[in-house]
């Protein structure tokens, strides 16, 4: 089947200059518009979604991944156990191991980096292969667009955005470098950066 995404083709093709993958710049420019239907007050842009994508896995490449065609990463991108060690929380696991194959502790997975829990309450099948998958980019920048607006979020707003931001990852130094990546993005799609 054909991804919605495939419809931002030339769209993400006039795009490569920016440095994210085509696959990728689909994935947060589909979420986007699928967002601003669902949820028209949020204005969610997808330049948000590549600055997590960026500051989570570098758009499903992190640790010598590649991104495929197919919007999954190979090898799969797992984070560190979230075991309380430098700089991470310490999460128990809450999914038997089922989506990070880990039975001891949580761990971010895909290339928006969702934790299980967080996974079991956003599940998105953002392509329409009839599987909500978090190691699929396609799923997975819906998802996170769908968790950026909740609550009525409205993310044209600094304060909006910033604690949209803050509820995906408490840190305000990770805040600070999605912002720094969102807006090298937007200056680099207009060409002035």
């Amino acid at each position: 089947p054909t991804r919605p995404q495939d419809t931002l083709a030339t769209w993400a093709g006039g795009l490569e200059k920016i440095g994210v993958p085509a696959v990728a710049l689909q994935a947060y420019g589909y979420a986007e518009l699928a967002v601003a239907q669902s949820e028209p007050a949020c204005k969610l842009t997808w330049t948000t979604l590549a600055g997590i994508g960026r500051i989570e896995s570098n758009h499903g490449r992190s640790h010598g991944a590649t991104l495929l065609a197919d919007g999954r990463s190979n090898p799969p991108v797992v984070g560190l156990p979230l075991d309380g060690g430098p700089g991470r929380k310490e999460i128990k696991d809450t999914d038997s191991g089922e989506l990070d194959g880990d039975p001891e502790y949580d761990r971010a997975v895909g290339p928006m980096q969702f934790i299980p829990t967080t996974w079991q309450k956003w599940a998105t099948d953002g392509d329409g292969d009839g599987r909500s998958d978090p190691y699929d980019i396609d799923d997975a920048a819906l998802a996170a667009g769908r968790y950026l607006c909740a609550g009525g979020r409205d993310l044209s707003t600094g304060d909006g955005w910033w604690n949209a931001i803050l509820s995906y990852n408490h840190v305000d130094s990770y805040v600070e470098d999605v912002y720094t990546a969102a807006d090298e993005y937007g200056r680099l799609s207009r060409g002035t950066a």
